[in-house]
């Protein structure tokens, strides 16, 4: 059965910075939305240089009014210096005003770790990837705004 939502427009943002994490993040978003009948194509796949630089991006494809949703996917990794909490804090306030900025359900699949082995873990191809879960997350979000809208726009 396809899901009644199936018809929304995904766009996903993802960090080039630890590919090797980012990669299993993006196949995890991909694989999630393609089981709610959502079609992502290559074009709506956009490169971020890093997890800084998600907000910025992520608001200016919401603000196209192309896309119901964006979701964003990065990897910071606790390093020995103040640069992860910095990087960590910045992704995620960036991102919430820019969904709050564009009303637009933009969701954060930045991985925040302390070790490279925990990042490798939470990207994996298994239910647990945290691709999948900012996926399943903007999709829900999608599908919970348009029920508000559609009732207030009744009422």
């Amino acid at each position: 059965m396809t899901d009644p939502i199936a018809a929304c427009r995904v766009a996903i943002v993802v960090s080039r910075f630890n590919p090797e994490v980012t990669d299993g993040l993006l196949k995890g978003a991909l694989d999630q939305l393609a089981t709610k009948g959502v079609v992502v194509t290559p074009a709506d796949v956009i490169d971020a240089p890093g997890a800084f630089e998600l907000p910025l991006i992520a608001q200016t494809l919401a603000r196209t009014g192309r896309y119901d949703g964006v979701v964003c996917l990065g990897c910071v990794i606790k390093g020995d210096t103040a640069h992860f909490e910095f990087i960590s804090l910045g992704a995620s306030l960036g991102l919430m005003a820019a969904g709050l900025a564009t009303e637009t359900p933009i969701t954060f699949g930045v991985l925040t770790t302390y070790t490279d082995e925990q990042a490798l873990v939470r990207s994996r191809d298994d239910a647990e990837n945290k691709g999948r879960e900012a996926a399943q997350a903007c999709h829900a979000t999608i599908a919970a705004l348009r029920r508000i809208r559609s009732e207030l726009a009744v009422a």
